[in-house]
């Protein structure tokens, strides 16, 4: 979902990103913290990874703050390991 040249250290404690991998994720609106936010989800599996701030570095001024639980750090070169049913 993300290459690791876009990882920074965002000072959260969380896997922070400031760009994901063309066509990885998808978004949508979460209200479970009364304000909205933005929620991603990986488009293969539809799992929720995190959700994404204004607030950045550039060149995209974004933060995708990642469970780091839900990470599995893959070498460029190897397939994508099987989606689990």
């Amino acid at each position: 979902m993300f290459d690791s040249k876009t990882k920074y250290e965002s000072g959260t404690g969380w896997p922070s990103f400031w760009q994901p991998l063309p066509e990885a994720v998808a978004t949508k609106t979460d209200f479970k913290m009364i304000l909205p936010r933005t929620e991603y989800h990986c488009v293969r599996c539809g799992g929720h990874q995190g959700h994404v701030f204004n607030d950045g570095p550039k060149p995209t001024g974004k933060r995708y703050c990642n469970n780091g639980v839900a990470l599995k750090f893959v070498p460029r070169e190897d397939k994508l390991p099987e989606l689990r049913t």
